[in-house]
């Protein structure tokens, strides 16, 4: 019987300020050697805006794509697949 790994959980705030989340529909990943700078932003008909932007080291860059991709695989497998469309403003 295999033995089960204590579960490490730490308490996380979120700022009120965070809570309501932001809206992207376009992202724009840069990168150096040592870091990602992801750029979350809204476009809309009369420009765009950065919301958010996120800088990770490469090593939890990896680790949230493969955590995204068995995300949009658990998605998929409960509400059907998800169609790609065109960006806005193409």
């Amino acid at each position: 019987m295999a033995q089960q790994q204590p579960v490490h959980s730490k308490e996380v705030n979120l700022p009120d300020h965070i809570k309501g989340g932001v809206y992207s529909n376009k992202v724009v990943v840069t990168h150096t050697k040592e870091e990602f700078v992801v750029d979350f932003i809204m476009v809309a008909s009369s420009g765009g805006a950065v919301t958010s932007r996120v800088i990770l080291n490469p090593a939890h860059m990896k680790r949230i794509v493969t955590q995204l991709h068995d995300d949009v695989v658990k998605y998929q497998d409960t509400f059907g697949r998800i169609t790609a469309v065109e960006e806005p403003g193409k």
